[in-house]
């Protein structure tokens, strides 16, 4: 992996990377607003993967005894934000993000691309469809 900008992020990212998920992202936003100093945006394949890996980061930073300050979006499973001060960590599924496209957003940002440990194509996400699976996404009019 290559150097982080903040040795802490370490901890994030082995976090997040305890539980497959994918496409993991930081972007820099030092200097770019006073919310947070850096964004950690993963994906998950379900909704059940999702809520499995907001729960193993906090299990894993609580260790570390370092706990969020706030949690949301943890009831529907399609996009929890864990906020941890200095690093705010999107954990999406899927579709979701690419809807709302945090990337974009902040496309000025200096990003991080981390490799994931596991295969994209690996059986461990042969989980099946859930029905709540399906994003309940406004609709986008061009």
């Amino acid at each position: 992996m290559m150097s982080l900008p903040d040795p802490s992020l370490d901890l994030f990212v082995h976090a997040v990377q305890g539980k497959k998920a994918l496409d993991i992202l930081i972007l820099d936003l030092r200097g770019k607003t006073a919310v947070t100093d850096f964004f950690l945006i993963c994906s998950g394949r379900s909704s059940r993967q999702v809520m499995a890996i907001a729960d193993h980061i906090q299990e894993e930073l609580r260790k570390n005894r370092i706990r969020p300050l706030g949690v949301e979006g943890a009831g529907s499973g399609h996009w929890i934000l864990l906020d941890f001060d200095h690093v705010v960590v999107h954990v999406f599924y899927d579709p979701v993000r690419r809807f709302y496209n945090l990337e974009g957003l902040w496309s000025d940002a200096p990003r991080i691309q981390i490799d994931n440990p596991v295969s994209e194509s690996s059986d461990f996400f042969a989980e099946g469809d859930d029905a709540d699976d399906t994003p309940n996404v406004p609709a986008y009019d061009s």
